[in-house]
């Protein structure tokens, strides 16, 4: 599968997904999944100043990365579909039945928010869409670079994983 990772995180394309997840998972494109990014050419060009030449970013609005997925998982490079919230990768995975993973990176400090994990805040909606995604057989784990350990959703929910 070329789609190395499924990941949630609110600040979309920044260093820490191109540098730390890129560099060692060898990641020669990105998925931004976003309605709103999908429209606009700004913000498009500010998310690409980003990433290193070598690197493709493709911009879809959720019905529009349904109907490519199967292309993005068939591609001879390895990639990253990225999701700026847990609503849109729900979205997603209702539409697509695809995906079997997702990794929560950074979902940060908003009101009504409790803290999970440094980098993980989540309201008891966030947490409820996150049971439903396990429940359908996704795999979702919180981890913020490659080297630390994923903590599986159990362990982030109830409390014990630190």
């Amino acid at each position: 599968m070329a789609l190395e990772l499924y990941r949630i995180d609110d600040r979309l394309i920044h260093g820490q997904v191109v540098v730390g997840w890129g560099q060692p998972l060898d990641l020669r494109f990105i998925v931004l999944v976003d309605d709103e990014v999908a429209g606009s050419d700004w913000e498009q060009e500010l998310y690409r100043m980003g990433v290193p030449p070598d690197m493709d970013v493709y911009f879809d609005s959720v019905d529009d990365a349904a109907a490519n997925l199967e292309r993005y998982q068939g591609e001879s490079r390895r990639g990253l579909l990225l999701t700026g919230d847990i609503t849109t990768m729900t979205r997603l995975v209702d539409a697509t039945g695809a995906i079997d993973r997702v990794n929560l990176g950074g979902i940060h400090h908003r009101p009504g928010r409790t803290q999970r994990l440094r980098y993980v805040f989540l309201t008891p909606d966030e947490e409820q869409a996150l049971r439903d995604l396990a429940a359908k057989g996704l795999e979702v784990t919180a981890q913020d670079v490659p080297a630390a350990r994923p903590m599986p959703l159990g362990e982030l929910l109830d409390g014990t994983g630190g």
